[in-house]
């Protein structure tokens, strides 16, 4: 670490890499960019050399940095779906919207923890009263009876589910309207944004924000025949309707389906920073903090396992519970059956078989993470453009970039470390100013 610090090149490289927020894992690029005045081809300016990059990763275990910038692109986009932005009008906000989370049946009992009214841990079936933290938090009574092959398929089917569940939603409306289901769009439109979390049980949930549109999106409301009660009627009995059947490896069917546990909570627009006020509202800005962060997580307890399964041996070298131990082999042993080859499962197996996005939406629930990205390129060109002598529209440029990578990741321990303060100390600094702004609201 010392000699670090002594060296020539360290005031260069930490510029550089403060620049890109303090990533753990930068990529390395080397080459150039300029950029030319397009009536006259002058190069307005440019730069040579190597580079950083952030890495990108939406996971805070492999980069807090990253995480915490995809976090902040995930709340904004959600946010903009309930409260306007972005393209989206305020007006959406007055449209029906709920936040409803859908969670996996059971395949078996597990360690649990209840606290009740009063504060008292319910002990769990195995006799204990579970802490908090207890690692055993999730994980199966007993292995022997445990469905893992039962759990596993249910997981890698889990994003069908959705989209049968999406699918069968819009009929109900359809026919709480009195129209075709063909015709459904041309009245109302279905705009959603879902977030996928792990339990620690190593299973999905998907917490979603659901919003009735006019037939052209949020611009326009919808018809009135359909309240917020009638949104919640129609979500109940599309969540108990859906299924799909599958082969177990032995033929028997299996029923893939959502548990019994749906929860549908109505959503305010105040600014309290409550996630939930005293009538048991949801308020936006609230929200879309609480289920953006979930774009972030990894698999719970498996979260040494963010990262592919090449060879199973490797499982041994994880610091991961028995059960999710178990989940992964399951899904890797299932992944070298013939019968299941198209479900690709020994890719997911890192991630217990789920292999649907975190963050998905309709199109027209808001923006993208494109726009937004987007958005931010244009604005440090912007600052670029306006520290030339001579200062240009971004509309008269032509931006040429021309990077090959070198490597990825920090050279060694000590610039990961000095890194992750660095990420660490902005993190600190944008908490203190949302406090600030709180306090002075």
């Amino acid at each position: 670490m010392s000699h670090l610090l002594r060296s020539t090149g360290f005031q260069h490289w930490r510029r550089e890499v403060t620049a890109i927020g303090g990533c753990a894992a930068p990529i390395h690029l080397t080459g150039s960019s300029r950029i030319y005045d397009r009536a006259t081809g002058t190069v307005l300016t440019e730069r040579e050399g190597d580079i950083l990059a952030p890495c990108g990763n939406r996971r805070a275990s492999v980069c807090p940095a990253c995480s915490d910038r995809y976090a902040s692109d995930a709340y904004h986009l959600l946010r903009a779906g309930m409260a306007g932005g972005k393209g989206v009008p305020d007006t959406a906000a007055a449209h029906p919207r709920l936040f409803i989370t859908l969670t996996a049946p059971s395949f078996g009992p597990v360690h649990s923890r209840r606290v009740t009214a009063r504060g008292l841990v319910v002990p769990c079936r195995c006799g204990d009263k579970h802490h908090r933290d207890d690692p055993r938090i999730g994980t199966t009574l007993d292995p022997t009876t445990h469905d893992y092959v039962g759990a596993v398929l249910w997981q890698v089917h889990a994003g069908k589910l959705w989209n049968r569940f999406a699918i069968r939603l819009r009929r109900i409306l359809a026919g709480m309207l009195g129209v075709k289901v063909r015709e459904f769009r041309d009245h109302v439109r279905l705009s959603y944004a879902k977030v996928a979390e792990y339990q620690r049980r190593g299973l999905v949930h998907f917490h979603a924000v659901v919003r009735l549109d006019g037939p052209d999106g949020p611009t326009t409301a919808p018809p009135p025949g359909i309240t917020v009660d009638g949104l919640n009627t129609a979500i109940r009995e599309a969540a108990r309707d859906v299924s799909l059947v599958v082969d177990r490896p032995d033929g028997t069917p299996l029923l893939v389906a959502w548990g019994t546990q749906v929860d549908i909570r109505p959503i305010t627009s105040t600014t309290a920073a409550a996630l939930e006020d005293d009538d048991g509202e949801i308020t936006d800005s609230a929200l879309a903090a609480y289920v953006a962060k979930y774009a972030t997580k990894g698999t719970g307890k498996s979260e040494a396992t963010d990262r592919p399964i090449r060879d199973i041996a490797h499982l041994r070298h994880l610091d991961i519970t028995p059960h999710h131990r178990r989940l992964i082999e399951t899904a890797w042993e299932l992944g070298g059956r013939e019968e299941y080859e198209d479900l690709n499962l020994r890719r997911w197996a890192h991630m217990l078989g789920f292999r649907g996005h975190f963050l998905t939406k309709s199109r027209n629930y808001s923006t993208t993470f494109g726009a937004i990205r987007g958005d931010r390129r244009s604005y440090r060109l912007g600052e670029t453009l306006a520290a030339l002598d001579t200062p240009t529209d971004a509309r008269a440029v032509l931006v040429v970039n021309d990077w090959a990578v070198v490597q990825i990741g920090h050279r060694n321990d000590a610039e990961r470390e000095i890194a992750l303060g660095i990420a660490e100390r902005r993190r600190e600094q944008r908490r203190a100013c949302h406090l600030d702004d709180r306090s002075t609201s």
